[in-house]
């Protein structure tokens, strides 16, 4: 048994802007083929014009755009080709067709600022894009430390979910999740951090990181979740000395350990729902406590429920931007509704489901990031007790002070 961020492989989401880098910035999106036939067979046409014209219409002049046109999608060695070509051809022209020696320079000295223009708007292009690629790059890779690729296994569970950012060029918000291998079992964390922007990234990280810690070192649940509260308190006490406004965090932690059942200590957070035997539900969790750093704000302390989480169901966690999606009319999105109709796909076809009719629900427009986990039980740890009905699943067997 691994303990840990690391457990055994399994299939990776690719995720956004991982195909995108230096090597696809630069490679040509139009073969050199296709590219000087088109331009052959344009220029065959304008200097048949140009000569069916006579002088009183000069139509060559007009290839001096097409370097321009070309450095819009092309590569570098391919706007210059083109760009060689057209001035050669041009200035061919311009001799042949003669003129006072004033007229001839003049001419050659506009087509050759041409070409040498689109070749560096060209440059241009594919500087910015490649910067873009590497600042993207990064962002991936902050990404991988902050919120790590789907599906993860463990040995009780296997979760899958997805995860979209408010904002398509940032693959960073303030919806945060990860799931910890350790000694006690697998643990399972789905939060939502107060606010947008770089401080709430930060807030979601220092949460992050105090949860893999206390996962793996905290033999009960509620110990985490205190990990947890320390973590948020301290940020919050590092943003009051900047002038920085402090946050919460709503977060629903869950604990598998074999036994056919899940803990789970719900700091203001949404609760999850079941899918089970054709049925979708919301369980009842009915011990809810505040989010994380607002402890001090209520007098009473975090206990754990524990809830029946059968083989073949799958339990669904989310943020609230899955909720609070609206339609054109300002509707919310019946994520409930939605769910009954999916009862019986598999978490990964659930998942799916789920964000596409999201993304047609909302017509593209997202006001909140989503952060979606679907939870299913591994054969090897299915309990062989008899399969308990769909209510029974959904019923807290008891309250666990410290579990």
């Amino acid at each position: 048994m691994t303990f840990g961020l690391l457990s055994r492989p399994a299939p990776r989401v690719t995720l956004p802007g991982t195909d995108l880098g230096e090597a696809a910035v630069r490679a040509p999106r139009v073969g050199n083929g296709v590219l000087f036939g088109a331009l052959a067979l344009l220029t065959a046409a304008i200097v048949s014009l140009d000569v069916l014209t006579g002088q009183d219409l000069r139509l060559v002049p007009l290839l001096v755009v097409v370097p321009a046109f070309v450095s819009v999608f092309g590569t570098i060695a391919q706007t210059t080709g083109v760009a060689a070509l057209v001035m050669a051809v041009a200035v061919a022209s311009r001799l042949v067709a003669g003129g006072s020696n004033w007229d001839i320079a003049s001419s050659v000295v506009f087509t050759v600022l041409a070409c040498l223009l689109g070749i560096g708007a060209c440059v241009l292009r594919i500087r910015h894009a490649t910067e873009v690629a590497r600042l993207r790059s990064a962002s991936v890779a902050l990404q991988r430390q902050i919120l790590r690729p789907l599906p993860i296994p463990t040995d009780q569970i296997t979760a899958h979910g997805s995860y979209t950012p408010i904002e398509e060029d940032h693959l960073v918000g303030g919806d945060i999740y990860e799931v910890v291998q350790s000694p006690y079992g697998t643990r399972v964390i789905i939060g939502d951090v107060q606010g947008k922007g770089l401080p709430a990234i930060g807030v979601g990280f220092a949460v992050l990181g105090a949860f893999r810690e206390a996962a793996i070192r905290e033999p009960s649940l509620i110990g985490v979740v205190d990990r947890l509260e320390d973590a948020v308190a301290r940020q919050n006490a590092f943003a009051a000395q900047t002038g920085d406004a402090e946050r919460f965090v709503t977060a629903l932690v869950l604990g598998f350990d074999g036994d056919g059942r899940a803990r789970a200590v719900n700091c203001g957070h949404l609760p999850p729902r079941l899918v089970y035997d054709g049925v979708a539900v919301t369980v009842p969790l009915r011990r809810t406590s505040v989010p994380l750093g607002l402890a001090e704000l209520s007098t009473e302390g975090r206990t754990a429920e524990r809830l029946d989480f059968p083989p073949g169901a799958t339990l669904l966690m989310f943020t609230d931007g899955v909720t609070e999606a609206r339609d054109a009319e300002g509707r919310f999105y019946p994520l409930d509704a939605r769910l009954s109709r999916w009862a019986r796909r598999g978490p990964r076809e659930l998942l799916d489901a789920l964000g596409r009719d999201l993304e047609e629900f909302s017509g593209g427009v997202r006001r909140d990031d989503i952060a979606v986990l679907a939870l299913i039980r591994v054969s090897e740890s299915a309990s062989a007790s008899t399969e308990p009905t769909v209510y029974e699943a959904m019923r807290p067997v008891e309250a666990l002070s410290g579990r």
